[in-house]
């Protein structure tokens, strides 16, 4: 779907350092238990607030889940920290994930456009350990 600006980051799901590696993803906080409102992603406690819909809830996954998003420039490393299910004005289901990035970025996508994967995945381990590398090198400059 997109890539989200950092004052959209869930606070709790970025804890010290903003962004996360392939050992520390797990320490990530989900928001999990209700459909997220515009004062929730205000409070940085979600990603995304969803208006306009119907029938919204919470879409039961275990979370937080490192997965593969498949975004226009090619694949993604990130983790999964929201699950909700939003119904638009054309009565088809759309399955959301609010996402944080090993950058520390976030985003929103549609379940049908990542892979859920482990982690010790190694396409998934790379991709983290290449964004971080890169993040470093940005800092660095």
């Amino acid at each position: 779907m997109t890539q989200l600006d950092d004052d959209t980051l869930a606070d709790d799901a970025l804890a010290d350092t903003g962004g996360f590696d392939v050992d520390d993803w797990s320490r990530l906080k989900p928001f999990t238990g209700a459909v997220a409102t515009l004062e929730d992603v205000q409070a940085r406690r979600a990603v995304f607030a969803l208006a306009d819909t119907e029938d919204a809830h919470v879409l039961a996954m275990d979370l937080p889940q490192p997965l593969i998003w498949w975004e226009d420039d090619g694949e993604q490393a990130a983790v999964a920290v929201q699950a909700e299910v939003h119904t638009g004005d054309d009565g088809e289901p759309m399955e959301v994930l609010g996402l944080i990035l090993p950058d520390g970025g976030s985003a929103v996508a549609l379940l049908d456009d990542v892979d859920l994967v482990d982690d010790t995945d190694p396409t998934w381990r790379g991709l983290v350990e290449n964004a971080v590398d890169a993040a470093d090198a940005d800092r660095d400059d």
